[in-house]
């Protein structure tokens, strides 16, 4: 996909990664596009984090893609660090087209780059076409996940 451009996101995007993250079953109960004030403060904490990357994937300039990359030092592993691949997005008329795994694999080159051990992620359980995506990709099932909502 030559046309296609993976970028640091900025404010002006956040409107097109809201719109991304409400666009399914799961999101369209949690996000709110209407009121991005919420979003707009956690860009700012991002974007002040030197370990977390917000890009989007944009194609003739619109956003088509979005994912955040986290890096996390640690001491398990023998000090590795690992990212996080979180929020992935793909515009829907854009599913099916690669660009998910385009991006997949930018997360994982830029991974390596950053010095990373390990990349991991989660999908929400009900999520079974996600989790034949990753993994065709090569990712593995290895860990069943927990969270407690506070």
């Amino acid at each position: 996909m030559t046309d296609l451009n993976i970028r640091p996101a900025v404010l002006d995007d956040l409107s097109a990664i809201v719109a991304m993250l409400a666009d399914d079953p799961l999101g369209a109960g949690r996000e709110t596009p209407d009121d991005l004030a919420p979003y707009q403060d956690a860009f700012a904490r991002l974007a002040t984090d030197p370990n977390q990357h917000l890009i989007v994937a944009e194609r003739e300039g619109r956003v088509v893609g979005t994912l955040q990359l986290s890096v996390i030092p640690g001491l398990s592993r023998r000090g590795a660090t690992r990212t996080v691949i979180e929020a992935v997005r793909i515009q829907a008329d854009e599913r099916g087209s690669g660009l998910g795994s385009e991006l997949i694999q930018w997360a994982v080159d830029r991974s390596h780059e950053l010095g990373a051990n390990l990349v991991q992620l989660t999908s929400d359980a009900t999520r079974t076409d996600a989790h034949r995506f990753y993994e065709r990709l090569g990712f593995v099932a290895s860990h069943l996940g927990f969270k407690l909502a506070l």
